[in-house]
């Protein structure tokens, strides 16, 4: 399952009453480290889908979303499980650390 593009239209639905456990990447196109773990969350996307929703947040396009995150740096990886925040990560991280956090 590729990565779901979330907006504050689709938030509800796909985060907050969502049944499960979500991975949220908040990032910015102007973000280095942004683009290094990117790859790995498409591949999470992937080797996970049935299993964890993948959810990516542009903040430049979703400040609101950004916001509510309290996010102030990006990367910044959320693990959500039926819609109440279990786990935080800012900065790049491995792919074994990010699988990690979705052990909720």
């Amino acid at each position: 399952m590729a990565e779901i593009n979330i907006t504050k239209e689709n938030f509800d639905e796909e985060v907050r009453n969502y049944k499960g456990i979500v991975l949220l990447d908040l990032w910015a196109t102007w973000c280095g480290p942004c683009m290094m773990i990117s790859p790995i969350v498409a591949e999470i996307a992937e080797e996970m889908a049935g299993k964890v929703k993948v959810g990516k947040i542009n903040v430049d396009d979703q400040p609101e979303l950004a916001a509510a995150f309290r996010c102030e740096s990006i990367p910044m990886l959320v693990a959500v499980k039926d819609g109440a925040i279990h786990n935080v990560a800012v900065g790049y991280r491995e792919k074994a650390d990010i699988l990690k956090m979705l052990e909720i």
